[in-house]
């Protein structure tokens, strides 16, 4: 399966990430509705007052995905911490895309534009309800084959 790697008798890859939100109905609005994500599994857990959903493109047994974890209900998170990360999502239209974001009132903390002078790949970065930075990304080159 593509994203993974087995290490002697043992197969790797990464199968999702979790982020802390406000809201989670207003979350799984967010990356299904404006970026095209599919609602990969609800997980309630009231006996530790909290909702989860799982969010991504494809089934999570197959592709990476995005936990979103909501605790004490909407708005009752307590101080959200400060992330200093992003997630990055490939997209095969940045500037159309970026049309659509603008006009659901997306804030953009950059872009959209090339991502270096006159190359063709093209970045934007937008926060989500909670404030997490989403890179967007549009890329006509390759990475090339993991350096290990």
């Amino acid at each position: 399966m593509a994203g993974e790697k087995t290490v002697g008798e043992i197969t790797f890859r990464i199968r999702h990430t979790m982020m802390l939100v406000s809201n989670l109905d207003r979350s799984i609005d967010f990356y299904t509705r404006l970026l095209g994500m599919d609602l990969q599994r609800l997980r309630p857990s009231p006996d530790k007052n909290e909702r989860v959903g799982y969010v991504g493109y494809g089934t999570e047994d197959e592709f990476p995905g995005i936990e979103l974890i909501e605790t004490g209900g909407p708005g009752h998170v307590p101080a959200m911490p400060k992330w200093y990360g992003h997630v990055a999502v490939y997209v095969s239209d940045l500037y159309k895309l970026s049309e659509t974001l603008k006009a659901e009132g997306v804030k953009f903390t950059l872009g959209p534009q090339p991502n270096r002078p006159g190359a063709p790949d093209k970045v934007a970065f937008i926060q989500d309800p909670d404030g997490y930075l989403i890179e967007i990304t549009e890329r006509h080159s390759k990475s090339g084959a993991p350096l290990s």
